[in-house]
């Protein structure tokens, strides 16, 4: 237990840096698209690699997904917390099929450490809107 908490006070205080360029992005969705509920989404990356939660491979990371939120810039530097509007591809996914109420929503990808956390500096997309029909 204590080195697991050891490890974890390492992850949490360290920022792990993002390579020049990096980028995440829809491969799939454009700001102001409108889709019907349920929907795929793709999830691109560049200038970095994907790895799964816990590795500590140097310029590689997974997705966020941020649903009808965003992160304060307090937030960017913790772990991305896990819930109905933070969704965590720690295994490395790179699409998801979701299922969206009917109405506008704004969606937003962040790559995350090993730790979940935002890289320095972060790897986010811009945030897009799209109309659920």
């Amino acid at each position: 237990f204590v080195a697991v908490t050891t490890l974890a006070a390492t992850f949490a205080s360290a920022e792990t840096p993002s390579p020049a360029g990096a980028a995440v992005y829809f491969i799939n969705l454009k700001d102001g698209d409108t889709v019907t509920s349920p929907f795929k989404i793709q999830f691109g990356l560049t200038g970095m690699g994907i790895a799964p939660a816990g590795s500590q491979n140097p310029n590689t990371g997974h997705h966020h997904l941020l649903i009808d939120t965003q992160l304060s810039p307090e937030q960017m530097k913790q772990s991305v917390p896990a819930d109905a509007t933070h969704r965590h591809f720690g295994a490395g996914q790179t699409e998801v099929v979701l299922t969206l109420p009917p109405g506008e929503h704004t969606l937003q990808l962040v790559l995350g450490d090993g730790a979940h956390t935002p890289h320095e500096p972060p790897v986010i997309s811009p945030v897009i809107k799209i109309t659920v029909k």
